[in-house]
C-alpha cells in the first residue's frame, strides 16, 4: 500500500505543476499576447474548453463540479 500512496502523492505534485504552467501561460499571454513560444494559445484553449462546457448546459455543469471537487478533495488530503 505503501507504493500506491507514493504514486498518488507524486500524481499529486506533477498535478499541482501543470496547474502553475497554465496560471504562469495565462499570465504571460495577457502580459504579451499569444506570440510567445510555449505558452501561446493558452488562454484560446481555456476559453474554449469552458465554452464547451457551457454549450452543454447541465453535463458542462456536472462536468465542471466533478472537475473542482477532484481537485478540492486533493488539496484536502494532501
Amino acid at each position: 500500500m505503501r507504493f500506491l500512496e507514493e504514486i498518488k502523492k507524486w500524481l499529486g505534485e506533477v498535478t499541482e505543476i501543470f496547474l502553475l504552467l497554465i496560471a504562469v501561460g495565462i499570465a504571460v499571454e495577457i502580459l504579451f499576447g499569444s506570440t510567445v513560444p510555449f505558452f501561446g494559445g493558452v488562454v484560446a484553449n481555456l476559453t474554449a474548453l469552458l465554452n464547451t462546457l457551457g454549450e452543454n448546459g447541465l453535463v458542462g455543469l456536472i462536468a465542471l463540479s466533478i472537475i473542482m471537487y477532484l481537485f478540492h478533495r486533493k488539496k484536502a488530503v494532501a
